[in-house]
């Protein structure tokens, strides 16, 4: 053999052994890597699993509002306004126009004397005028047997009637015998 075709061979058998020892290491890296994932894909669930259920749960509670049933007039703004303050805290809002919104109050069964320029229905209660979405969703959490809420008239400063000017209202809760006592203080 002469001094070239030795060193070929030991060039080869080096890169040679550079190959397999990468290949090996390669393998081993991959091996580890697959264990490393197949570990994580045992355990990432598990601790996972409550954050999910966190959020499934805050979800869960937010669709569990009742669909808001506004009855309005064509041209009332205010109500739009009131029905964005809904939305922009869970609730889902359908707004029906009608041509005579006291006739929609006394056909739903609020008493004419809270009336305001709406009235909406929330799963069993009736809620009158510009009240607030957290007084709502109170009363849904506390389920008195009443008619709803209502807030008379249209107070500035109450939602869906914004003002610089606000003015202190009440929110009233409306019992089955129609008389009201004071839910809420705004």
């Amino acid at each position: 053999m002469k001094t070239n075709e030795v060193s070929f061979y030991k060039t080869n058998e080096t890169s040679f052994a550079k190959t397999l020892t990468g290949i090996y290491l390669n393998k081993h890296t991959l091996l580890h890597g697959l264990m490393l994932c197949a570990a994580l894909g045992v355990a990432l669930p598990g601790l996972a699993q409550p954050q999910s259920s966190g959020q499934a749960a805050a979800k869960g509670a937010e669709q569990a509002l009742p669909v808001v049933e506004v009855y309005k007039s064509a041209q009332c703004g205010c109500c739009k306004a009131w029905a964005e303050h809904l939305q922009k805290n869970g609730f889902t809002v359908i707004l029906h126009d009608v041509s005579d919104v006291p006739a929609a109050r006394k056909k739903l069964g609020m008493p004419s004397q809270y009336g305001s320029c709406h009235t909406a229905k929330v799963g069993q209660y009736l809620v009158e005028g510009h009240v607030p979405a957290a007084d709502i969703k109170r009363l849904l959490k506390e389920r008195p047997k009443v008619i709803g809420l209502a807030v008379p008239s249209m107070p500035p400063g109450s939602p869906g009637m914004e003002s610089e000017d606000p003015i202190p209202y009440d929110t009233l809760l409306i019992g089955k015998d129609g008389k009201a006592s004071v839910f809420a203080r705004h």
